[in-house]
């Protein structure tokens, strides 16, 4: 991190390896390079858009799995195998999926007469695209969800039903409350995660150069690596990489300033 902080403050000179002290300037760069900005409203608005439908599915998944008895082992086992998916098999399975033409996403959508987009084409439909793939993979959210329910004391539930509460009332005034630690580590956790999104979106748009939405697919972490082992503007790639840093720290101490206002520690009580 301290040799990063230094090449950030440089210019770095692959021939000769070594590095030119050149101030700001890297830093400077960012404000005047269009693609910083285009790539980070991109990062940002899957962030938006990403995180929040990773911990509604998967606290929909862990609640279904909770209610299952018998055979819950193998049910889980189910539901997280697609964690352990190598992130290629995983971009050519989606690739085939979101194929605006033949992809059997679209495929299913026209047997209920809907006329699916162009998922890796129409660029409003990009992001979206690569948010459905990120869903793929939100078993290990769910893995977590799983186990603080279960640590949800049993009594609770029991008491609220001899008070005649029902299972939305239970939900939100017992469940909620009492996994709210849980939740906001996968909220902090998924943020950070999403700010770095690059292997889904790398290889669905950018292996090859037939991308047809290079402006709606360019996220920062993408924009970062072409900078620095396409270009070899280290010094660049650096400042961009510091930048992000600083952003995802900023945006956590917000979500921990945040949180804790809301968040039930029973150690506290």
């Amino acid at each position: 991190m301290a040799f990063s902080l230094w090449l950030a403050f440089g210019r770095y000179n692959l021939a000769r390896n070594d590095i030119t002290f050149i101030g700001t300037a890297n830093f400077e760069g960012l404000l005047t390079d269009p693609k910083v900005a285009t790539s980070l409203g991109n990062t940002l608005f899957y962030a938006i858009l990403a995180v929040p439908l990773e911990i509604v599915v998967a606290l929909g998944l862990a609640l279904l799995l909770s209610r299952v008895g018998r055979g819950a082992g193998v049910f889980r086992t189910i539901f997280y195998l697609p964690k352990m998916t190598p992130a290629v098999a995983t971009a050519a399975l989606f690739f085939l999926l979101l194929n605006g033409n033949s992809g059997a996403v679209n495929r299913a959508l026209r047997a209920i007469g809907i006329e699916g987009p162009q998922w890796l084409v129409d660029p409003a439909w990009v992001k979206p695209s690569i948010v459905l793939m990120s869903l793929w993979a939100v078993s290990g959210t769910m893995i977590i969800f799983l186990a603080a329910l279960r640590n949800v004391p049993r009594e609770l539930y029991e008491a609220a039903s001899l008070d005649g509460a029902g299972s939305g009332r239970m939900f939100f005034q017992i469940t909620m409350p009492m996994i709210s630690g849980a939740i906001f580590f996968n909220v902090i956790v998924l943020t950070i995660a999403a700010f770095q999104v690059f292997d889904s979106a790398y290889l669905l748009f950018w292996r090859d150069n037939a991308n047809s939405s290079p402006e709606a697919s360019l996220f920062y972490a993408i924009y970062l690596f072409q900078k620095a082992f396409r270009q070899f503007d280290l010094g660049f790639a650096a400042a961009m990489a510091w930048v992000i840093f600083v952003i995802i720290m900023l945006i956590t101490l917000v979500q921990v300033r945040v949180g804790n206002r809301y968040v039930y520690y029973e150690s506290e009580n």
